[in-house]
């Protein structure tokens, strides 16, 4: 079996759904595997599902099939910096996640919809994890180039390009992205980010 690396957090301190511990953002992908079309359907409906302010559902997303759409997967390619091309290249599905910055509505700011969009997101890359698929959420593009690309109004924001497809291969990978690949996963603890009452004074377990 290939070795795809840290997958499972080895510091959980509590149990949460295996969905959630087995979610990372790999670089390692299988360029010959292709995904199939019912399972990028399924990545989306999950975003489709997520939660956002007045249920404006914010969120927009191009998505590139390296097979299906050879000319706007490349263009997607194309907007990542130098440093994601490298191993985004071998990546089947590139997914621009896009928000509406207006209620559709009123035409009124909508300064929930980032957060709505990240929603939509996650929603995206753990349904991807259902499906035996990994997923990688970039924010290193050029958000100019894209929206010349695709012709995207000016109400939107690019806030990401996702890589979509099987794991593959981590010996593939060059220096730095190899030692990242197979990295002990590792996050602050509760302790660290949330408060009971007065900013800084720690959740009490």
């Amino acid at each position: 079996m290939t070795d795809i690396g840290e997958s499972t957090p080895q510091d959980l301190s509590l149990p949460v759904h295996p969905l959630i511990a087995e979610r990372w953002s790999p670089r390692a992908f299988d360029a010959h595997r292709v995904v199939e079309h019912d399972k990028l359907l399924a990545v989306l409906e999950a975003a489709r599902w997520a939660p956002s302010c007045y249920n404006d559902q914010p969120w927009r997303y191009i998505v590139g099939d390296r097979l299906r759409s050879p000319p706007i997967w490349q263009g997607l390619l194309e907007s990542l910096a130098e440093v994601n091309r490298i191993w985004c290249q071998r990546a089947p599905l590139l997914i621009a996640a896009i928000t509406d910055t207006c209620f559709e509505q009123s035409g009124e700011p909508n300064r929930w919809a980032p957060h709505d969009v990240g929603a939509a997101s996650a929603y995206l890359c753990l349904e991807a994890v259902h499906q035996g698929l990994i997923a990688h959420q970039m924010g290193n593009f050029d958000a100019d180039a894209l929206r010349r690309r695709f012709g995207i109004p000016e109400r939107y924001m690019p806030m990401s390009i996702i890589a979509i497809g099987y794991p593959g291969d981590p010996h593939l990978l060059d220096g730095w992205q190899r030692a990242a690949e197979n990295a002990t996963r590792q996050r602050r603890p509760l302790e660290s980010f949330v408060f009971e009452g007065p900013w800084g004074e720690a959740l009490h377990r």
